[in-house]
């Protein structure tokens, strides 16, 4: 029989693998905004207008938008719709205290929160930090993100740099489990008992298979094998 002491790890995703675009005309603020978000690992990019921000966002695979409502060239509103016509990226607007009406606008374009100046960054922080989490954690779909891999277990589908990815449904499972469980080692044992069950008595080497098929498909180098660990 083969040995199970190989073991599989996909390596750690962290808040790198958020990609953040900023649309904010102050620049203090803006370099503040973008300060205590690369302290946290997040990726970021600025735009000081509305009409660079689309232009950055045509551009890039944002996983949230900060969005400003009072911008020159094109305000956030006209930001926010124009984004909403093409993507469902979630979306924080930065307003000024007691502009309700802004509220109320945003909201109806599909704005996913509101986070009014002046604000706490430490507030601030956890209001990106709940966004993030309801859209790709374990909330309304069942997403798995790791740098550019997506994996959703409700379409069973996956995207490398959002190019759709052709996986046997076994590929996508082993897949997603490696994804929850990021950072962990997995026995092949582990791996066959979550994607087939307690009842399998086949070979363990068909864990191997899948993950060389895996790593083909993907073109990825975070799935890492772990030798002398079970």
């Amino acid at each position: 029989m083969l040995s199970s002491h190989i073991s599989v790890i996909l390596l750690a995703g962290d808040k790198m693998d958020y990609k953040i675009l900023v649309v904010e005309d102050d620049q203090d603020i803006q370099e503040l905004i973008k300060e205590f978000l690369k302290a946290q690992n997040y990726q970021v990019d600025t735009a000081a207008d509305g009409v660079l921000g689309i232009s950055l966002f045509q551009k890039h695979d944002y996983d949230l938008v900060i969005l400003d409502v009072m911008l020159p060239n094109l305000d956030g509103h006209s930001v926010c719709k124009m984004i909403r016509n093409k993507s469902s990226v979630p979306i924080i607007m930065l307003t000024a205290l007691g502009e309700e009406k802004d509220h109320v606008k945003g909201f109806e374009l599909g704005v996913d929160d509101y986070i009014t100046k002046p604000f706490s960054f430490t507030i601030f922080m956890k209001r990106v930090e709940a966004v993030l989490r309801r859209t790709y954690g374990e909330g309304s779909s069942r997403l798995q993100k790791c740098k550019e891999v997506v994996a959703n277990y409700d379409s069973y589908t996956v995207t490398v740099n959002e190019l759709p990815i052709d996986l046997t449904t076994k590929e996508f499972e082993i897949l997603y489990i490696l994804m929850e469980n990021r950072g962990r080692v997995l026995t092949r044992e582990m791996i066959l008992d979550k994607a087939w069950g307690y009842d399998y008595f086949g070979d363990l080497r068909v864990v191997d298979t899948h993950i060389k098929n895996l790593r083909k498909k993907l073109g990825i180098t975070y799935i890492k094998t772990i030798k002398g660990i079970g």
